[in-house]
């Protein structure tokens, strides 16, 4: 690569630079705009958005090694500790635990304060409360806004659609709905509000401040225990790490002291509920004694007035030797007898238990009534176990998973092998009854042979003493599982419990939505520049003209307000005026010197301004004081008489056919030194007239007659009209427009004229805007169009401000208008 071409990269990258770099700093009211309304939104998102507090309590999970592992049976792989510990986080996201909490808090009903559009919801703290009737069915869900007067009576509002009637008494939804309700009326300050579908009454509370209270709504509502439930089980439950089992529970909200309530109350309710498990066996065990005692209380204390009256009605106190060895050895046998019917009793229940049910609520463990079989014990604590464990996993999976049905399996198999062993238990205790019979019988037979009243003693000292038995044995068993229940202690523990102030802010994350606003607002211009660009298929600077096509340009016309298309003539002063005479000037070098030019004005479609270049650039030709025509050669869409108030009943087309001669056709226009040939009638074939030998005797007439002519011509992406006449020329000009011109368009036409060899071609760039805009796509200020233009416009309002008219038209807009132009 030699030097010049380094040279010139390098000059293209500077160039590229700058544009880009005067792109953006002329936007800086954009910029500053844009930045100003995302942090306005910024602010008015932070002070209007309901703040968030998140609040959280760890719990230590202990592992429990007693229970089983069914997955590391299974081969999962999955550890003991990490098992019990998501087993545990289960249950504290259950709904079981959260609808037990909720059953605990008084979050019936909530309170709301709206203060400045912001709404916000008050607990412990409200003016006022409110107490239902939980035997009236109550609407849950309606919200109920309430005003004060300053005597404290009320008036209260409420309106809703498709509301549930909840019954509170019995914690449940009812299945009558009300599907519209519009409600109005005021209370004295005692009164019960007692209607259709609500009844309950307010209180004022130590917090009710009447000037507190001015330009404040104040509001509440009932809320039914399951929408509660759903409301709160939205909590985060992690291990703090990975080698912990501390579990940080966490939740927001958008009121802090009720999330610390609730949070302490499910921590409390989920030790609770693992110490009532844990105390399950010793309650079942009271449960079974208290049932049994109730019979053989009732049979004691009827032997116990039997014995009395007998002693007393045959004043008899104690039994003679005889009789006294005879009972102390039927004693004995009666407290064994008296400790196998107890253990039958509990064989038979436990077998129909069962046979009944599949849990294991109320299994009352053998050894807690004195059954001291091992092979019963281990059997009826792992089954147990395995209950629990299926009751954990049911909180993180179906009936259908794999562990569950090993699970279900070992159930039943446990089960059968224990109902087994019961049979045999039952038997063995049948044959150590009968047994014991047999002995009571012989000693009986030997009773018959002391005298009468003995005889009798001692058979009703001998019930007395079967039921004292029973009695005495069922009292110290419950008594021991009463001492197990009084000493268990739950197997978790809380170690920090939720605090309000240790409660942090969430949302809104104030710095964090000022820094995106302020990046938003940076980012919309950046977009906005560069989709422009990105989307844009339009022709907008000259860059996109060189991308296309090698011909070189011949100039650029600026963009202007004026309604007259005869700018040059009436504002020869104009900054527009000054464009058209830099054309001027670049089409002398153009044609070589040439003394005499004919300029061809064409485009690619409509609108794109030939027309208007055609008519001004003539203009301008003719205050150069040289005789100049304008020819209509459009003979399809004539339209240059409209503009100059002038005839087209004869013309060009009248002229080719021989109708008119060229004297007929020239007509003079307001503007000295310009002659004007109007299109004439629409002939049926205007391209058949152009390719005549008619019209190369036209120009070579009018060639003798002016300086410069300068030709309208037809669209050349639509007809062929001006590739006909571009052998008669000596500058063929392409209109392109600024922001009209579609590049592909562009490009496909001229591409054929490049194929076409045509002389002379060079392309005009119309409506160009000097915007801030502009900056960086080669037309913007500086640029240069003739003397004074580029000079003034280029160093702003100071060294050649106000040469033109047009800037004094600048100067008059409002300030706002110059703003968004």
């Amino acid at each position: 690569m030699n030097t010049d071409n380094l040279q010139e990269i390098q000059k293209e990258e500077s160039v590229d630079i700058k544009a880009l770099f005067y792109r953006f700093y002329h936007y800086w009211y954009f910029f500053a705009i844009t930045i100003f309304i995302t942090l306005i939104i910024a602010f008015l998102f932070n002070k209007y958005t309901k703040p968030v507090y998140k609040v959280d309590t760890t719990v230590l999970v202990k592992d429990d090694k007693s229970k089983m592992d069914p997955q590391a049976l299974l081969g999962f792989g999955i550890s003991n500790t990490q098992q019990n510990l998501e087993n545990e986080i289960g249950i504290l996201k259950s709904y079981s635990l959260t609808h037990r909490t909720i059953k605990d808090l008084d979050f019936d009903v909530s309170y709301f304060e709206e203060e400045n559009f912001i709404k916000k919801e008050l607990y412990q703290n409200a003016p006022f409360e409110v107490l239902m009737d939980t035997n009236h069915p109550q609407l849950v869900g309606l919200e109920f806004r309430i005003n004060f007067t300053p005597d404290g009576d009320f008036t209260l509002e409420a309106e809703g659609q498709e509301l549930v009637l909840y019954d509170f008494a019995n914690d449940k939804a009812l299945d009558e709905k009300v599907p519209y309700i519009s409600f109005s009326k005021s209370y004295k300050l005692n009164d019960v509000v007692n209607e259709e579908f609500f009844k309950f009454k307010v209180y004022l509370t130590e917090n009710f401040i009447p000037k507190d209270m001015k330009g404040k709504v104040y509001s509440f509502q009932f809320n039914s225990v399951e929408s509660l439930v759903e409301k709160f089980r939205g909590i985060e439950i992690e291990p703090i790490n990975r080698e912990a089992s501390i579990v940080k529970i966490s939740m927001e909200a958008n009121n802090a002291p009720k999330a610390v309530d609730f949070l302490n109350e499910l921590t409390h309710q989920y030790l609770q509920s693992g110490l009532e498990k844990k105390n399950q066996i010793a309650i079942n065990t009271i449960k079974f004694i208290n049932s049994e005692l109730k019979g053989i209380t009732d049979s004691l204390q009827y032997v116990e007035r039997n014995l009395e009256e007998f002693r007393t009605k045959h004043e008899i106190m104690d039994l003679d030797f005889q009789a006294q060895q005879i009972f102390e050895y039927m004693e004995e046998l009666q407290n064994q007898k008296a400790e196998l019917i107890v253990k039958s009793k509990y064989y038979r229940n436990l077998k129909e238990y069962l046979a009944r049910r599949d849990e294991a609520d109320e299994i009352v463990v053998p050894s807690s009534i004195g059954i001291e079989d091992p092979t019963v014990n281990q059997l009826v604590m792992e089954l147990t176990d395995l209950y629990m464990q299926r009751a954990e996993y049911m909180l993180t999976s179906t009936g259908k998973s794999p562990l569950v049905i090993s699970i279900n399996r070992k159930i039943r198999d446990m089960k059968d092998a224990l109902i087994e062993n019961i049979n045999n238990l039952i038997q063995t205790s049948q044959i150590g009854i009968a047994d014991i019979n047999e002995r009571i019988n012989e000693l009986t037979r030997r009773i018959s042979n002391l005298p009468e009243n003995q005889r009798e003693l001692i058979t009703i000292e001998r019930k007395y003493k079967l039921n004292e038995a029973l009695y005495t044995f069922l009292l110290e068993k419950r008594s021991e599982a009463q001492i197990t229940k009084a000493s268990n202690l739950p197997d978790n523990e809380i170690v920090d419990t939720a605090r309000e102030g240790g409660a942090a802010t969430v949302a809104p994350k104030k710095s964090l939505n000022y820094l995106i606003a302020l990046i938003i607002g940076l980012i919309i211009p950046v977009v906005y520049i560069y989709g422009k660009d990105y989307f844009n298929d339009k022709i907008v600077e000259r860059k996109d003209v060189e991308n296309i096509t090698s011909l070189p340009i011949i100039g650029h016309i600026i963009h202007t307000n004026k309604e007259s298309k005869i700018v040059v003539a009436e504002s020869p002063k104009s900054s527009i005026a000054e464009s058209f005479r830099s054309v001027r000037t670049n089409l002398q070098y153009y044609a070589q010197g040439k003394e005499k030019q004919i300029v061809l004005v064409t485009s690619d479609m409509v609108v794109a301004g030939k027309t208007f270049i055609s008519i001004n650039l003539a203009s301008i030709f003719a205050q150069y004081d040289k005789k100049t025509l304008l020819l209509g050669f459009d003979l399809r869409k004539p339209k240059i008489y409209q503009d100059f108030g002038l005839s087209n009943t004869e013309g060009i087309s009248s002229y080719l056919i021989n109708k008119s001669t060229m004297d007929d056709i020239i007509q003079t226009s307001p503007i000295e030194n310009l002659d004007i040939i109007m299109a004439g009638p629409v002939p049926p074939n205007p391209a058949e007239l152009i390719a005549s030998n008619r019209t190369a005797e036209f120009f070579d007439e009018i060639k003798k007659r002016y300086d410069y002519v300068v030709i309208d011509t037809p669209p050349v992406g639509l007809v062929t009209d001006a590739f006909l006449l571009m052998k008669y020329t000596d500058v063929n000009m392409f209109v392109v427009r600024q922001n009209y011109t579609h590049k592909k368009v562009f490009g496909s036409i001229i591409k054929d004229v490049e194929k076409r060899k045509i002389p002379n071609v060079g392309i005009l760039v119309n409506d160009v805007k000097l915007t801030r805009d502009s900056y960086g796509y080669g037309y913007g200020y500086g640029y240069g169009y003739g003397y004074g233009y580029g000079y003034g416009y280029g160093y702003g309002y100071g060294y050649g401000y106000g040469y033109y008219t047009d800037d004094k038209d600048e100067q008059r807009q409002g300030f706002w208008s110059k703003l968004f132009r």
